[in-house]
């Protein structure tokens, strides 16, 4: 698998040693992750969306419905910028200024072209199904030609792009590595309740496997 080439724009400038371009490290964060921000501008505003993806090969999957500013915007051949963020952990130094997160972090730059194939569409929204929770799509009803059409979606090649990464404890400054003050890492994750059944549920069925076993990471 062929790295990122750093460039101009994707170069890890600030703690250049926590910025990372192996792709596979790339595609991890972004298969872990659910929701990115795609930042972009549109008559000299900026505005930046959070919203769901997919991930395809070198492909990311973008879509919402049609009236979407943003994905209409994006879809006129805009540039666009798309961050992903996982957190891994609250780094507590000694000192309020050395505080930080452990965290994992994805910039993609980059043209968006428009899905105008109802095969890729189809497939595209399978893929931001089953991103979100593996074996979803096969048990739910497909979408509609109705439901297509109101749909866009956009796919943004993944050629321009770094990550970002942060791990291990606080780095606090000489002197305060004598002070008696607790310091060390919060690790957090993303850990999922119980089920919780619609009221609207006119069978007697219990929550699928792929629900009641759902795990992130």
């Amino acid at each position: 698998m062929i790295n990122f080439q750093s460039t101009e724009r994707t170069r890890v400038r600030r703690l250049p040693k926590r910025g990372n371009y192996d792709r596979e490290t790339v595609y991890k964060i972004l298969d872990e992750a659910m929701i990115c921000h795609v930042g972009f501008v549109v008559d000299g505003q900026p505005y930046v969306i959070p919203t769901g993806y997919g991930r395809s090969g070198d492909t990311l999957y973008i879509h919402g419905a049609s009236t979407s500013r943003m994905l209409n915007s994006a879809a006129e051949g805009i540039p666009v910028c798309v961050t992903v963020t996982l957190v891994d952990g609250l780094v507590l130094a000694r000192s309020a200024f050395h505080h930080s997160m452990n965290y994992r972090s994805v910039v993609i730059l980059g043209t968006a072209r428009r899905v105008e194939s109802d095969q890729e569409k189809l497939s595209a929204l399978r893929i931001f199904t089953e991103h979100i929770i593996p074996g979803r799509w096969d048990a739910v009803r497909q979408p509609t030609p109705q439901e297509m059409k109101a749909t866009v979606v956009l796919a943004l090649p993944l050629e321009e792009v770094s990550a970002k990464i942060r791990t291990g404890p606080p780095i606090d400054d000489d002197a305060d590595y004598a002070l008696p003050i607790w310091a060390g890492v919060l690790p957090l994750k993303l850990t999922p309740g119980i089920a919780e059944t619609d009221p609207r549920l006119t069978h007697k069925l219990e929550a699928p496997a792929h629900v009641k076993n759902y795990r992130r990471g």
